[in-house]
C-alpha cells in the first residue's frame, strides 16, 4: 500500500520545532510533510488586510516557518493542498481548516493555556469561533482522534473543561520534556533576575505594562535584571518601556530563551510557557498564574522523549485506520 502520508502543521518556532521532533520520530516508514500554519474563511478576509499579523497566520511567522523547514531540508506542502493524507498532527484545534476536516488528527499541546477569563465563558456559552478565547480553549474541538497532553496535571484541567479523558495520552511536549539539558549552555550571564515580556498586547489582551516593570524592580531588589523579549513583540515599543524605567537593564530580543532561564536565579514571567522550564530547574518563579497550579501542571520531564511517545500515538492512530479499512474492504 506504500508509505502512509502524514501532514504536520507548523505556526511558531516553538510549534515548528515540536512538528519536525514528531515528524523525525515517525521515521521512513511515513511520507511526512509540513505546512506553515493556514486558515480560510472570514479569517483568510482578515489576514488579507493585515489583522492577523500578530498570530502565527502572519506573515513573519510564514516566514520563519519556511526558512526553518528549508534550513532542515523538510517537505513542504503549503496549506496541505496536496490532499490524501492519512494523518494530521497539528499544535492547534481553535481553528481547523476546512481541507482537514474528516481526517484523522493527533492533536498535540503546544505549551501553556490561558486562563478561563471572560473571553472563554463567552465562547462556551454562546457558538462563538474558538480562537477568539485564544488557547483556553485548546482542545474543545473534539474533532481529533488524541490529543497529546503535557502532564497528568493538564489531563486533569483539560478533563475539567469536558474533554472526555479516553481521547487523551500524557506523552508530554517536545521543548519541554528535558529542562536539564538547558544547563550546559554559553550564555554569558549567571546568577541575574530575567523577565520574560508576553504579546499581551499585539494579541489584543490587557497589559499593565508599567505596573509589571515596577513589580519586577521591586522583586530584583537591585540586582542585575535580564529581559528577554516575546518574539511576538513590537520590540523598539518593548525597549524603549524598559530603558524608562530599568535604564541598567539588559534587554534581548533574540536567544535562547531557555538557557537565559537555565542561568538566572530568579524568573519573572507574565503568561510565558518559560515559567515550566523554571519550575522544572528549581528557579524563584513569579507569574500572572498561580503557581501551584504551575507545579501541578509542568511538563513531563522524560528525559526528551515525548516525540517518540506522540509519534507512537500517531501510528497507533494510522493502525487503527488500516485495520478498519481491511475490514471494510
Amino acid at each position: 500500500m506504500g508509505k502512509r502520508r502524514v501532514l504536520l502543521i507548523c505556526g511558531s518556532l516553538n510549534q515548528t520545532t515540536m512538528m519536525h521532533k514528531v515528524g523525525s520520530a515517525l521515521g521512513p516508514r511515513y511520507r511526512c510533510s509540513y505546512s506553515p500554519f493556514y486558515c480560510d474563511g472570514v479569517l483568510l478576509g482578515f489576514k488579507k488586510i493585515g489583522l492577523l499579523e500578530h498570530t502565527v497566520l502572519g506573515g513573519r511567522f510564514r516566514e520563519i516557518t519556511l526558512r526553518y523547514l528549508r534550513h532542515n531540508k523538510l517537505p513542504v506542502d503549503e496549506g496541505g493542498v496536496a490532499d490524501g493524507y492519512d494523518l494530521v498532527v497539528t499544535c492547534s484545534d481553535l481553528i481547523l481548516q476546512r481541507n482537514i476536516r474528516g481526517k484523522k488528527i493527533v492533536l498535540v499541546q503546544e505549551g501553556m493555556t490561558d486562563p478561563e477569563n471572560f473571553a472563554y465563558r463567552l465562547v462556551r456559552r454562546f457558538p462563538l469561533p474558538r480562537w477568539l478565547a485564544s488557547t483556553s480553549t485548546a482542545g474543545l474541538s473534539l474533532a481529533y482522534s488524541r490529543f497529546c497532553v503535557a502532564s497528568a496535571g493538564y489531563l486533569d484541567l483539560f478533563a475539567a473543561r469536558g474533554i472526555p479523558r479516553e481521547l487523551m495520552a500524557v506523552t508530554g511536549i517536545p521543548n519541554f520534556d528535558n529542562c536539564v539539558e538547558y544547563l550546559d549552555n554559553d550564555f554569558a550571564y549567571r546568577n541575574y533576575v530575567l523577565v520574560a515580556t508576553s504579546d499581551t498586547r499585539e494579541t489584543f489582551k490587557f497589559d499593565n505594562r508599567r505596573r509589571f516593570l515596577e513589580r519586577a524592580k521591586s522583586i530584583a531588589a537591585g540586582r542585575q535584571l535580564i529581559f528577554k523579549c516575546h518574539p511576538n513583540e513590537d520590540w523598539d515599543r518593548t525597549s524603549r518601556e524598559i530603558r524608562t524605567l530599568v535604564p541598567d537593564a539588559l534587554i534581548f530580543c533574540d536567544g535562547n530563551a531557555e538557557q537565559m532561564v537555565a542561568n538566572c536565579d530568579v524568573l519573572i514571567t507574565q503568561y510565558s510557557t518559560l515559567a515550566f522550564v523554571g519550575i522544572a530547574l528549581g528557579k524563584e518563579c513569579h507569574s500572572y498564574f498561580d503557581m501551584e497550579q504551575l507545579r501541578h501542571l509542568v511538563p513531563w520531564q522524560n528525559g526528551g522523549t515525548s516525540a517518540r511517545r506522540i509519534a507512537d500515538v500517531c501510528e497507533e492512530v494510522i493502525e487503527r485506520e488500516m485495520l478498519r479499512e481491511r475490514m471494510t474492504a
